[in-house]
């Protein structure tokens, strides 16, 4: 009686510490990005907006480090000219260890150069956030909300940058800040979009949605940057295989059907 009755609080506080996991988990909403589907692709202006917006706001505190500027110009990046690369590129500056006889010493950055690392130990280098959010929802593991829906980084970057309620509370010293996407509620960035945080050259309203939208499209661009590259050859990969399995097909039928003619005339129809 005793067993049945410990066996059975412990299912009862199992399910609603489940429950409780379950509820704190944020609330992702579902943006619609060019890139997504089979044939999406990246959109060059919404990716210039978007190193806009980290230029100016993110990269105060996290960095790319495993992005080098000379992307900026890929066809299927944001495309920037040579001179405006150089020209970006030539805004930071990077430790070379060659200078000084070995000793090293800071010096312009250059296209073959990468983006600067985070300037804070807690601030994760946004180059892998997006990646490493991309199967986040759905069963664990599986990923199925971004297959179907298209659910992923970018749509919890966005989120994250949407979903500050401003209420806020102190905690071990630390100030906190209720975020709706944020799984537990809580999360220890500031807010960050105000509105009228950036001004776009090409006239492009800058609500805070759409600032949302535009870094988390680049931030999906660093982490993916040959995303449309790998769907021409996933296509390229399908189309090719379905000529293989027809042509398999034809095949086995055109070399089976003399043997099936026999079988079928020297057996007596039933």
């Amino acid at each position: 009686m005793i067993q049945k009755l410990t066996l059975s609080i412990a299912i009862a506080l199992g399910l609603s510490g489940a429950a409780q996991a379950a509820s704190s988990e944020g609330h992702v909403y579902d943006y619609d990005f060019s890139f997504e589907g089979p044939f999406g692709t990246y959109d060059q202006f919404q990716l210039q907006r978007g190193l806009q917006v980290f230029t100016e706001i993110c990269s105060a505190c996290h960095g790319l480090q495993y992005v080098p500027y000379r992307t900026l110009g890929d066809e299927s990046g944001p495309g920037l000219p040579e001179n405006q690369v150089r020209a970006y590129a030539a805004q930071y500056e990077v430790f070379d260890e060659a200078l000084l006889d070995g000793e090293g010493d800071f010096r312009t950055a250059v296209p073959t150069d990468h983006f600067p690392q985070s300037s804070l130990s807690n601030a994760p280098d946004l180059s892998l956030m997006a990646k490493a959010r991309a199967g986040f929802h759905g069963p664990y593991g599986l990923g199925i909300s971004q297959l179907v829906n298209g659910m992923g980084g970018p749509e919890y970057i966005t989120s994250l940058l949407e979903g500050y309620t401003g209420e806020q509370m102190e905690q071990a010293g630390a100030i906190l800040y209720e975020n709706t996407a944020y799984p537990g509620g809580w999360i220890a960035m500031p807010p960050q979009l105000y509105g009228d945080d950036v001004t776009y050259e090409d006239g492009t309203e800058a609500t805070t949605e759409q600032v949302a939208q535009d870094v988390a499209a680049f931030l999906m661009w660093t982490a993916e940057p040959k995303l449309a590259a790998r769907k021409r050859a996933g296509f390229a990969g399908v189309l090719m295989l379905s000529v293989l399995a027809v042509l398999l097909y034809l095949t086995n039928k055109r070399i089976w059907a003399p043997h099936k003619r026999k079988v079928k005339d020297g057996v007596p129809a039933e």
